[in-house]
């Protein structure tokens, strides 16, 4: 049964990166996208730091917690697949091709960037 699952796991997800290579050739990635790319990504880290990371920050002497645990909850928060496939189920319309060339861009860079140096940020805290 397990077998099973794993396998629909890995069909399913090679459909999916199917689909976002296909869907990424049709967007148009103008300046003014990624700049907003990069603002969106850092109002994610952002957030990422104050909704996980502040509460551990707070309680991690209570919790027996690694000191820098919420480095790594805030660096570890990758996206992917689930946040393209949510955009690319968005009826079309005219900010449909914006909200997906900002979603590519967070996931391209919580991929590359996050997902590469997360290793990193662990090993950091021994």
């Amino acid at each position: 049964m397990d077998m099973f699952w794993e396998l629909l796991d890995e069909i399913l997800n090679a459909v999916l990166s199917v689909l976002i290579g296909m869907e990424v050739l049709l967007i148009a990635f103008s300046v003014p996208v990624l700049l907003a790319g990069a603002v969106a990504i850092a109002v994610t880290l952002f957030a990422r730091t104050v909704t996980p990371g502040l509460p551990v920050r707070a309680l991690e002497h209570r919790s027996g917690l690694h000191a820098g645990a919420w480095r790594v909850l805030t660096w570890g928060g990758l996206r992917g697949g689930i946040s393209v496939a949510l955009a690319l189920a968005l009826p079309a319309g005219p900010h449909r091709d914006t909200v997906l060339a900002l979603t590519y861009c967070g996931v391209v860079f919580s991929t590359l960037a996050q997902g590469l140096t997360i290793g990193r940020v662990v090993r950091s805290l021994k």
